[in-house]
């Protein structure tokens, strides 16, 4: 297998030793404290950003995006060469567009946007000719899902609607055109269904109920057949990404019979599997699929940075003069129909997002846009991976991020210790990575360090890594983010009495595990969605997440039974808030289908009932996270005047950061200084 290996910053020495040997913040040696470096404000990097999601057109002569319109996300199209000749093609007031694409045709574009953050995604279809815009799942109560298009049939577009059943998504097949539907394919328990070239669906996964599942696939009477099966350990290691242009086989990554997640191709009627990509040190974790081929050429992997590899010469001779040429890492976004241009964009810890396009007859790359030249000029500082060992021995990756007037030496020593942030990303299948992050850079330029640990459960470093977390919620997992707090404090980045823990999702649970379980190690908390019980977080499943919850049962402990319902409930701090020793803030969205309001009105209640400190924001027009720039900034506006009460760093005024939010405050405003007074004097909105 021939492979070309493209490092990010365009040589190997510069990525293997990036965590040993950093450089300091340049003009950080003459400053003593964080108060020499300018605030940044916090508008600059929780606002909206000045453009985003570029893609190019089929013909690759415009690009769409989307860019706030009266301060509301919607979709702008401009010319390629011309992004300040750009106009906006879609008109919503409301919460605005989530994510866009192009059709295969150049005439329509579609966007989504869902009301209030309820998750039920209305896919509109926009006429670039016309101006006209058409909802094409217009049902109540319905959640609609692209399932895929085709350069064969530019017209129409197959798109899954759960109309008929809630728990399952018929795929039918859009006129864009006129909106009309035609059932293609009646899902009768499936997870996903997998379409190809010519728009017909072929395969389909369904799970079972030790969280394994299998994919079948549509055999030449039309019957679905078992094909694949995919063990319960493999299960967060597979994925099918598209089919041979001539529809003979399939490509896919899976880990079945080894650790690390590996690109194949799949023969249809065989079943023969061909490797075409693998790595030892992490997943493989994309891979690109040429528009002319519908073949990989290319595949990446995310170990402490992005490592692109190419798969033939054209596409290692592209993927050079990118790395050579733009900051940080890269992804491509999109590519026309020919190839020949793509858009990518590119970010590092100091240089936010920004969108290039790549003419691949030279090779050249132009710079589109930035996505938040507010932040041009502004003291951003860098991210350091580094490898903490826990205590059963695995290596968690990690990312540490300094505040300015922080320098370290060759060793990465730090100058001096300060009041740090163990911020927990959500998943928990997911995982940190280098790169611009919006929280990291507001906490570092506050004053504190910033510690991103990717526990066991992050996905990216293979599947003993991966499945080391079953059963393990609020139990290893957690162990492993308070290892990485005592290598901090080991390293004298900070002390033992000068640690928060905050995250989402699953990051806001770790926060309330943190909180509960070691109440001694943490001097304050913010939980933004996190559940606190995970017996009825399971049973509170929305329907379309039905073929989810095996797979969750399997990892977590199953409710159905007396030994599960024992596990989570051992796991669960609703169940321990009279052990709650320090300040918490939580954060809630009153819409959020993953975890519902109740998770957040348990754990406030029993810390009321106990007399304890917790501050509750609750946004009823949010879901699982915040949609809107507004809530974004009056989240962190809070969130920075609880911390300076906390550890002591600085904050930025209150100012009017509630404006233009939902924010309300059902329990605890007199726990956060200046809250009472902006909530008074802020125009709030009481719906959106």
């Amino acid at each position: 297998m021939k492979s070309i290996i493209i490092w990010p910053l365009g040589t190997a020495i510069a990525l293997l030793f990036s965590a040993c040997s950093p450089a300091p913040y340049e003009d950080a040696s003459p400053a003593t404290t964080i108060n020499d470096f300018e605030l940044i404000p916090r508008e600059a990097i929780f606002g909206d950003p000045d453009l985003e999601q570029g893609l190019i057109s089929p013909d690759g002569t415009r690009i769409s995006y989307i860019a706030p319109v009266d301060g509301v996300k919607n979709v702008w199209v401009a010319p390629i060469d011309d992004i300040s000749a750009g106009k906006p093609v879609s008109h919503d007031t409301l919460r605005g567009t989530t994510d866009h694409s192009w059709s295969y045709s150049d005439r329509y574009l579609l966007y989504m946007r869902d009301v209030g953050g309820d998750e039920n995604t209305h896919v509109m279809r926009v006429d670039l000719e016309t101006g006209e815009v058409i909802d094409l799942t217009p049902y109540e109560n319905t959640q609609g899902r692209l399932v895929g298009g085709s350069y064969r049939h530019p017209e129409r577009y197959l798109i899954g609607m759960n109309d008929r059943d809630p728990r399952w998504h018929d795929v039918y097949s859009v006129d864009l055109a006129t909106g009309e539907r035609e059932l293609v394919e009646l899902n009768d328990g499936f997870g996903r269904l997998i379409a190809d070239h010519d728009l017909q669906v072929r395969l389909a996964w369904k799970a079972r109920p030790d969280g394994s599942f299998t994919y079948f696939k549509k055999d030449a009477d039309g019957a679905w057949v078992e094909f694949i099966d995919v063990p319960a350990e493999d299960a967060f290691s597979v994925g099918v990404r598209a089919f041979s242009a001539d529809g003979k086989s399939f490509y896919m990554r899976h880990a079945t019979e080894r650790d690390k997640t590996t690109l194949y191709e799949v023969d249809f009627a065989t079943g023969e599997q061909t490797v075409l990509a693998e790595s030892d040190v992490a997943d493989i974790d994309d891979f690109l699929i040429d528009v002319r081929s519908h073949a990989p050429v290319a595949y990446s992997v995310n170990h402490l940075r992005y490592e692109w590899h190419a798969l033939d010469d054209e596409t290692g001779a592209t993927l050079r003069a990118i790395a050579a040429s733009v900051p940080g890492d890269m992804e491509v976004l999109a590519q026309d129909q020919e190839g020949s241009r793509w858009i990518i964009a590119a970010d590092a810890p100091q240089s936010p997002v920004a969108y290039y396009l790549v003419d691949r007859e030279d090779n050249s790359t132009r710079k589109l846009f930035d996505t938040r030249s507010a932040l041009s000029g502004k003291p951003l500082v860098d991210t350091y991976p580094v490898v903490i060992q826990s205590r059963d021995g695995l290596d968690l990756l990690s990312y540490l991020t300094l505040p300015p007037h922080v320098t370290v030496d060759e060793n990465l020593k730090p100058s001096q210790a300060v009041p740090m942030m163990l911020w927990v990303h959500g998943g928990p299948w997911m995982r940190n990575e280098y790169g611009f992050s919006r929280s990291a850079q507001l906490f570092a330029n506050r004053g504190y360090a910033v510690l991103e640990v990717n526990y066991r459960g992050s996905s990216g470093f293979g599947k003993a890594f991966l499945n080391a977390a079953i059963k393990e919620w609020g139990a290893a997992m957690h162990d492993d983010l308070i290892d990485g707090v005592n290598w901090a404090v080991a390293a004298g980045y900070t002390t033992a009495d000068q640690v928060a823990i905050g995250g989402g999702s699953y990051g806001g649970y770790a926060t309330l595990v943190g909180m509960t379980f070691t109440p001694d190690t943490f001097a304050c908390g913010v939980d933004l969605v996190g559940p606190s019980n995970l017996e009825t977080l399971i049973n509170s499943f929305p329907e379309y997440m039905t073929v989810f919850v095996e797979i969750y049962a399997a990892h977590l402990g199953d409710p159905r039974t007396e030994e599960g319902q024992r596990l989570l409930r051992s796991r669960s701090p609703v169940h321990f808030a009279d052990k709650i020793r320090k300040p918490l803030l939580i954060g809630q969205g009153a819409n959020d289908p993953h975890v519902p309001q109740q998770e957040s009105d348990q754990i406030v209640e029993a810390m009321k009932a106990r007399n304890l400190p917790v501050t509750y924001l609750l946004y009823p027009d949010e879901g699982h996270g915040m949609g809107r720039a507004e809530n974004w900034d009056s989240f962190f506006a809070v969130t920075e005047a609880f911390l300076a009460e906390c550890l002591g760093g600085r904050a930025e005024a209150f100012g009017d950061a509630l404006d233009g939010s939902s924010v309300t405050v059902p329990h605890g405003i007199e726990f956060i200084p200046g809250l009472e007074e902006a909530i008074s004097r802020a125009n709030i909105i009481e719906k959106h």
